[in-house]
């Protein structure tokens, strides 16, 4: 392990107490994740995620709270590193413009990197459908909450 992977997501719901969800595909590696992704040197955790929503989702967004940060070991999926995510609840500055899917993986086109959305509802969100390990976590405390508040 020769370094750490800093990484920021944000959890967006709306309305109807759905969660936003990104499927992904990269190079035959299929992946189901919140939206966000690797820090840049010299960039903070809420410029970070502002751009990466902006990249992925052509939204900008406003921080609401922070979340969750990993508090346990994970090796990345993809190289040596050792990742620690951050997670934001956030909110949308105007409504999303994005093709939303029904189905996990519905990639419209072809090519090496594929990407999808999908709203899903955070009592119906299953666990096993989210790929990476602090996902996994993040996802079992978004709908324990979710109960708690009885929303």
């Amino acid at each position: 392990m020769s370094y750490f992977n800093v990484r920021v997501y944000g959890l967006l719901i709306n309305q109807n107490n759905e969660v936003l969800i990104s499927d992904e595909e990269e190079y035959g590696f299929r992946f189901s994740k919140f939206p966000g992704g690797g820090l840049e040197l010299g960039e903070g955790l809420i410029d970070g995620l502002k751009r990466e929503f902006i990249e992925e989702c052509n939204a900008e967004i406003d921080i609401i709270a922070h979340f969750y940060t990993t508090d346990f070991f994970e090796k990345s999926a993809f190289n040596d590193s050792q990742v620690i995510s951050v997670y934001y609840l956030v909110k949308e500055k105007e409504p999303l413009k994005l093709s939303f899917k029904e189905k996990i993986y519905d990639f419209d086109g072809e090519g090496d990197i594929l990407q999808a959305f999908r709203w899903v509802k955070i009592q119906d969100l299953s666990i096993d459908d989210i790929t990476f390990k602090t996902d996994k976590t993040v996802a079992q405390l978004l709908k324990e909450q979710f109960i708690v508040n009885g929303k």
